[in-house]
């Protein structure tokens, strides 16, 4: 239990001193925009790049990585049937599918994994599957529905080798795939830049949290419901069901993959509805609120199966 309580304190902590930066003004009406940009156009893109640069890729092809793509996509795939229904819009849509099923695997599930599950590299396979493929798609989709700006055919359909996180992505894998490191000078200063990403997103979630409404019940509060219970409670059950009959697996490798998949939204998420400048408000509720669920989730999944 002190991987997850310890994963949930560093949060708490780092988003309580953004909401405290907000609240007092310390860092201007802009600081949170300018936190954004820095996560996401430079800090976010080289972390990404040096995590996946050192990336075992043979961990794609795992059956654990199956369990994890199916259930994000199950759930995911729940959200935009209601958002078609419902006609929420393609952005909305997106961010609703993406805090459905996009989980915390990096500041939060690293240390859950090497305390809970004695090993923080089985975080590796949803990490590589949610940065090189779920975040370009999702990305592209915003941009071509018009969410990143307009214009021509071409330059819409080219947006994922204009997107920085898919860029710092996809580079990531090609030299991990080239099996020919980058020396120190190049990788340092890159891992220095990448280590500013997750402060930077938890402080800018943490300043967006003052003046806004309780999680739940804003305007998006049906929308906030729904992907938290998909997130917290939908998909766990549906990779426990995939792992235990689809794919045979139990013991330690079953945990893994429920633990993983309990995960809540993963902070990044907000940066990228900040960026977009769509359903910001879904994402920083959802996140919020799939968090605290998260936490007696995991307690039980770990106790039942651990």
């Amino acid at each position: 239990m002190a991987g997850v309580l310890s994963g949930f304190a560093v949060i708490a902590v780092v988003v309580g001193v953004g909401y405290v930066l907000g609240r007092r003004g310390t860092l201007g009406e802009q600081g949170g925009e300018v936190l954004t940009r820095l996560a996401f156009t430079l800090a976010g893109p080289a972390l990404l790049f040096t995590t996946l640069a050192r990336a075992d890729l043979s961990v794609v092809f795992s059956s654990r990585l199956l369990v994890t793509a199916l259930s994000t996509a199950a759930v995911g795939a729940v959200f935009v049937a209601a958002g078609v229904v419902r006609r929420w819009g393609v952005g909305r849509t997106t961010i609703g599918a993406l805090c459905s099923g996009y989980v915390n695997s990096g500041n939060l599930g690293i240390p859950i994994a090497a305390y809970v599950l004695g090993d923080a590299s089985l975080v590796a396979p949803v990490l590589l599957f949610q940065v090189v493929l779920v975040t370009p798609v999702a990305l592209t989709v915003l941009d071509l529905s018009g969410a990143g700006g307009k214009g021509t055919v071409w330059r819409r359909l080219l947006t994922p080798l204009r997107n920085p996180i898919a860029v710092g992505s996809l580079a990531g894998v090609v030299v991990s795939a080239a099996g020919r490191p980058l020396p120190g000078p190049l990788m340092n200063p890159l891992t220095v830049i990448g280590d500013m990403s997750v402060p930077a997103a938890l402080l800018a979630f943490g300043m967006s949290l003052h003046g806004n409404p309780v999680p739940g019940r804003g305007p998006d509060s049906r929308l906030v419901l729904l992907s938290v219970a998909l997130k917290s409670l939908g998909q766990p059950l549906v990779a426990w069901i995939l792992a235990k009959a689809a794919f045979g697996l139990h013991g330690p490798a079953l945990l893994g993959v429920v633990v993983t998949a309990a995960l809540p939204g993963a902070q990044n998420l907000f940066t990228y509805a900040s960026r977009y400048r769509v359903a910001e408000s879904l994402a920083r509720e959802s996140v919020l609120l799939s968090t605290v669920v998260s936490v007696p989730v995991l307690v039980g999944v770990a106790a039942v199966l651990g």
